[in-house]
């Protein structure tokens, strides 16, 4: 019953229609109001910044629960699953941004809160297993699925806990370049880390195959550096270490 609640796709499957065990009219209709009340944690905890910039854009991120675009993803949503995850975030942002709001961030905030969300989602890891960064020349960094490496236009960390205080003029963040790192931490907690290019080398590089040498060759940095700047992103939850054959 709980898995019916929560996968529409197993919802409608003959395997589950066979069991009767319910109403298909009474389940389906709560499946739906736990979909609701499921993604508008999600969504309020994560588009945070942009349900505070509402009374300039006029859209509230949650506003999308109750129009049409949410509801024509309710027939596939499996409820914590990152594709839900991301087509809900994608509504969101095309939404909010949507509005056509002369706020010059606003492009990058989007990105950055969808990628916040879409990180958090997915199948959790409820025990470190994971290999330490200097356990063996057979282990081999692999990204973790989620992790997102986003390259800005605006400093968002710098202005983003301004605006969640109260304010009268729109605060701005410095335009210039940065890149962050978005991951979701072996505890299950989403962690944002800036980034430079070694570090980006390193994620975009970490595909499981290569080994320690052959990262540090490709990334271009020492292979002590490079032990360094893993086990950082192992902590971060962006990066674990797979055996290869």
């Amino acid at each position: 019953m709980i898995r019916a609640l929560a996968d529409a796709p197993y919802r409608a499957s003959p395997a589950w229609r066979r069991l009767a065990l319910a109403d298909p009219d009474r389940v389906e209709r709560y499946a739906r109001f736990l979909a609701r009340h499921f993604y508008h944690e999600r969504i309020v905890q994560f588009f945070k910044y942009s349900r505070a910039l509402a009374r300039i854009t006029g859209r509230r991120p949650e506003a999308v629960l109750k129009g049409p675009q949410f509801d024509a993803l309710l027939p596939g949503a499996v409820l914590g699953s990152r594709e839900t995850a991301r087509a809900v975030a994608r509504v969101v942002v095309e939404h909010v941004g949507g509005a056509g709001a002369a706020i010059p961030f606003l492009a990058d905030l989007l990105r950055y809160e969808e990628a916040m969300m879409v990180a958090e989602a997915g199948p959790r890891v409820w025990r470190d297993d994971e290999t330490g960064a200097g356990s063996g020349g057979r282990d081999r960094p692999e990204r973790m699925e989620g992790t997102v490496l986003l390259e800005l236009t605006y400093d968002l960390p710098a202005v983003l806990s301004k605006l969640l205080a109260p304010w009268t003029e729109l605060p701005l963040p410095p335009q210039r370049s940065i890149k962050l790192l978005v991951a979701r931490s072996s505890h299950g907690r989403v962690a944002v880390a800036k980034s430079d290019e070694n570090v980006a080398a390193v994620v975009q590089l970490a595909d499981g195959t290569r080994t320690l040498e052959e990262l540090a060759a490709g990334a271009g940095v020492e292979i002590g550096a490079l032990k360094e700047t893993l086990q950082g992103l192992v902590d971060l939850g962006a990066v674990r270490f797979s055996t290869g054959s």
